[in-house]
């Protein structure tokens, strides 16, 4: 009994000391995400609720109100939301398919794969740099559309630049997303297809019945940072078009940059809130919808 006794208690006592090592190292990253990460978004709430930074007067809800019924917040706001409602979607789709293409044993998969990586390899500038020579009123596409009879589009400055944003979105995420479902499908387990090609599945029907049930926490994670990247499109926009440009491509890192510009912080604080508060809706959507759909993998 003795010996059962002490022997528990070193195992305490060496829990203990390994508690006491884990949180020594994990110590760093605590306080770095306090100080860079919570405090400032503590500020911004508190900003939120104030006049002005200087006289520092609180008005309660007020700046929530000016924000949510300003023209400019609210084509900003419907901008971005229709953006990521378009392009998120489409490049969690396209991805998909083309890791199906690559899964399925075609030829050349390993440079097709190099190919679709390569705009993870460019930078910012350079890809708005390609774009603009695509895209110009003088530009590469414009070239193609006279010589076949057609007129000149003003693509920056116009409606139509919201389809050119959302080809160079998709042309920039769409290989990372794409590698990382090739990843997910080599985790499905062979047997539950083989089963489903025993029981006379299709192709079709073996990746929705099987491949896409295993897919779905991958299909989550994508979806997650693809929602993130259409929110950071504001660089391309801002190197493009500058800081005010046509309505359509006008997205609320606009309103927020321009805002801050103009030294509106309370303005900015409360937009940030209320992009915030968007995102934890959209994410716990999410959340739930996989759950549910994923929760019978989680249990097996």
């Amino acid at each position: 009994m003795k010996r059962k006794l002490q022997k528990t208690k070193v195992q305490w006592n060496k829990e203990k000391r390994q508690r006491a090592v884990s949180g020594l190292f994990l110590t760093p990253s605590i306080v770095g995400v306090l100080l860079f990460f919570v405090l400032p978004f503590l500020v911004v709430i508190y900003y939120s609720f104030l006049n002005n930074p200087i006289s520092k007067e609180f008005v309660g809800l007020e700046n929530y109100v000016n924000v949510i019924t300003n023209n400019a917040f609210k084509t900003a706001m419907g901008n971005t939301l229709l953006f990521s409602a378009i392009a998120v979607p489409l490049v969690v789709i396209l991805a998909i398919l083309l890791a199906l293409l690559l899964d399925s044993g075609i030829p050349a998969r390993t440079q097709l794969r190099s190919c679709f990586l390569t705009p993870l390899m460019v930078p910012t500038a350079s890809i708005v740099l390609i774009w603009q020579v695509l895209f110009d009123y003088k530009g590469v596409i414009n070239a193609i559309v006279t010589r076949h009879g057609g007129d000149p589009v003003e693509w920056l400055k116009s409606s139509a630049g919201f389809l050119v944003i959302i080809s160079l979105f998709l042309w920039k995420n769409l290989g990372y997303n794409m590698v990382l479902f090739l990843a997910a499908l080599g985790n499905v387990p062979k047997d539950a297809v083989e089963v489903a090609q025993l029981d006379g599945a299709g192709k079709i029907k073996i990746f929705f019945i099987v491949k896409l049930r295993y897919l779905s926490p991958m299909i989550l994670f994508t979806s997650i940072l693809s929602i993130i990247n259409s929110f950071k499109i504001f660089r391309e926009i801002y190197m493009l078009t500058g800081d005010y440009p046509v309505g359509a491509l006008y997205m609320l890192q606009h309103y927020m940059n321009n805002t801050f510009a103009s030294g509106d912080y309370q303005k900015l604080s409360t937009a940030a809130i209320y992009m915030c508060l968007i995102m934890i809706v959209v994410i716990g959507i999410m959340f739930g919808v996989e759950h549910h759909f994923g929760k019978d993998i989680e249990e097996e």
